[in-house]
């Protein structure tokens, strides 16, 4: 839920907000399991790019079965041009663009 109320945050402009929830995410992540996949949508969200694909790469290596979802999620409509998604989805063996 954090993870959506941060991305929700961040798309309506309010980024300091969003922010205080990804540290919070962060320090939660300390002491029990966080989902990188939500910490990339986030920063996306802040159009935080390079971050963003940095945490779909660790979602990755996490095996995050969001990434199942990868090429039909609206959240990353915006970044399906990017030679980094094709590359993530083609590892994820995912089939051609939907």
């Amino acid at each position: 839920m954090h993870g959506g109320l941060g991305r929700t945050l961040a798309l309506s402009g309010k980024r300091k907000h969003a922010l205080k929830i990804l540290n919070e995410l962060g320090k939660l992540a300390e002491s029990r399991y966080v989902s990188p996949f939500e910490l990339a949508s986030i920063h996306f969200a802040l159009r935080e790019t390079e971050q963003g694909f940095e945490w779909l790469g660790k979602a990755f290596q996490d095996r995050c079965f969001e990434l199942l979802l990868l090429l039909v999620d609206p959240r990353f409509d915006s970044l399906r041009s990017d030679a980094r998604f094709t590359a993530l989805a083609n590892q994820l063996g995912l089939p051609g663009p939907v």
